[in-house]
C-alpha cells in the first residue's frame, strides 16, 4: 500500500491529513492514527507500513499495516458498542486498551467515524485523549458523506 497523495484533494481532504500527521508527529508516544468510516473502511491513515525497517523499529505499528489498526479499531468499537447495548449505556464515547506493549485508543466522531490511535504503553493517556478531542472536534463537523467518499476513493487509489 502506498500513501494517499493530498494532491488534486479539496481543502478539507488537505486539512484532514494535515490535522492527522500533526497528531502523530506532535503528541509524544503516538505510534500511527488511522479514521475509519461508521462501516468499517479506512478514510484516511498516518500509514506505519510506509516507514522503513530502520525508521520504523520493531515496535512501530500493528503487524501489517494501517489497515491492521483499522480492523482493530472497527473491531474494538463494535464490542464496546454491543456492550453498551447490553447494559443500557447509550453511546461509547471513547474506549482505550492497555496493553503490555502498547495501547489503543477509539474515540467516536460524531457522524459515526471513528478516530483510532496506536500509542506506547509509557504514554500519557490523557494527553493522547486530550488531542484526540481537539481531532475529534476539529474534524467532525467537515467529515461530510462527500468528504468520506472523496477520502475513500483516495485511499482505494493509494492501493
Amino acid at each position: 500500500m502506498t500513501a494517499p497523495s493530498t494532491f488534486g484533494l479539496s481543502t478539507e481532504a488537505r486539512n484532514l491529513h494535515w490535522l492527522l500527521s500533526n497528531l502523530v508527529e506532535e503528541v509524544p508516544g503516538v505510534h500511527s492514527v488511522t479514521v475509519v468510516s461508521s462501516d468499517g473502511l479506512m478514510l484516511l491513515s498516518s500509514d506505519p507500513g510506509l516507514a522503513t525497517a530502520a525508521e520504523a523499529g520493531p515496535k512501530r505499528g500493528p503487524r501489517g499495516s494501517s489497515a491492521d489498526l483499522a480492523t482493530i479499531v472497527s473491531g474494538v468499537a463494535s464490542l464496546t458498542t454491543g456492550a453498551a447495548k447490553l447494559m443500557d449505556a447509550g453511546g461509547v464515547k471513547q474506549t482505550m486498551v492497555a496493553m503490555d506493549e502498547g495501547s489503543v485508543f477509539v474515540m467516536s466522531i460524531s457522524d459515526g467515524s471513528l478516530l483510532g490511535v496506536h500509542a506506547t504503553p509509557d504514554c500519557d493517556m490523557s494527553v493522547i485523549a486530550y488531542h484526540m478531542a481537539l481531532f475529534v472536534g476539529r474534524a467532525g463537523h467537515v467529515l461530510t458523506p462527500e468528504l468520506r467518499s472523496e477520502l475513500r476513493k483516495s485511499m482505494e487509489s493509494a492501493q
